[in-house]
Parts: C-alpha cells; sequence; structure tokens
C-alpha cells in the first residue's frame, strides 16, 4: 500500500468508528436506561426505564424461544413490588413483555425483575439504577 492509502485508509476506519460512538440506537430515548442478561436456563431478560411526565415507565422482557410458557413476575422499586403479572410466551419470537409506569420516587430508583416458569424451574433477575 502507498502512504497515501494508508491515510485514507486510517481516515476511513476513524471515521466509522466515530460514527459508532456517537449515533444512539434509534428506538433508544433521552433518559432511558436499559439492562440485559441471561436466566438461569436459556432464556434472556431485557428491562428498561425512561421518564413519563413525572413517573417512571418501566418495560420488561422475557425471551426464552419456547411459546406458551407462563412466567410469574415481580417489578420491585426500591425493594418494594410495584407490578406482578403472569406473562405468557408469544409466537413468533417466543418472548413476553410488562409495561407498567410507576411513581418515580425521591433519589435513586432500583429498579428489580424477578420472572419465574413454574413448569421449568427456570429464573430471570436483573436490575437497573435510573435517577431522573
Amino acid at each position: 500500500m502507498t502512504r497515501n492509502s494508508l491515510r485514507q485508509a486510517a481516515a476511513l476506519g476513524l471515521t466509522v468508528g466515530l460514527l459508532a460512538v456517537t449515533v444512539p440506537a434509534a428506538s433508544a430515548k433521552t433518559g432511558d436506561v436499559r439492562r440485559s442478561g441471561t436466566c438461569s436456563r436459556s432464556a434472556t431478560w431485557k428491562l428498561k426505564a425512561s421518564p413519563e411526565n413525572g413517573r417512571v415507565e418501566v418495560e420488561a422482557e422475557v425471551d426464552s424461544n419456547v411459546v406458551g410458557q407462563a412466567w410469574s413476575v415481580v417489578i420491585r422499586d426500591n425493594g418494594v413490588a410495584v407490578a406482578s403479572a403472569t406473562g405468557i410466551t408469544l409466537a413468533p419470537s417466543g418472548s413476553f413483555s410488562i409495561n407498567r409506569v410507576i411513581a418515580n420516587r425521591a433519589g435513586t430508583d432500583v429498579i428489580s425483575l424477578r420472572a419465574t416458569n413454574a413448569r421449568t424451574g427456570e429464573v430471570c433477575t436483573g436490575s437497573l439504577s435510573y435517577t431522573d
């Protein structure tokens, strides 16, 4: 490679790298906090908190890739249960989501998720810290 070709390749690499760092995800809003992880077997979980007119919108998702599973879900804010529900995994993805708008408590909200599949024994746990 010539010296000019090397410079062009380096400039292109730097530009692509900067774009990857500075372009936000299309679905992310300012103030969103997202976390995700794996469950005790093969399922995965996602948890998102976002500002919603002075409150906090919480979205919890479990994806097991198996349609028709029932999961017991509890969402807590600073240790206090703020939502409980049963999620059923749906076609085509084998996932479900629970959405709730909760009070925005003073200080940092530590929002946690616990989802349990009674039939398989699989458990998903995760948390995030949200400050508005």
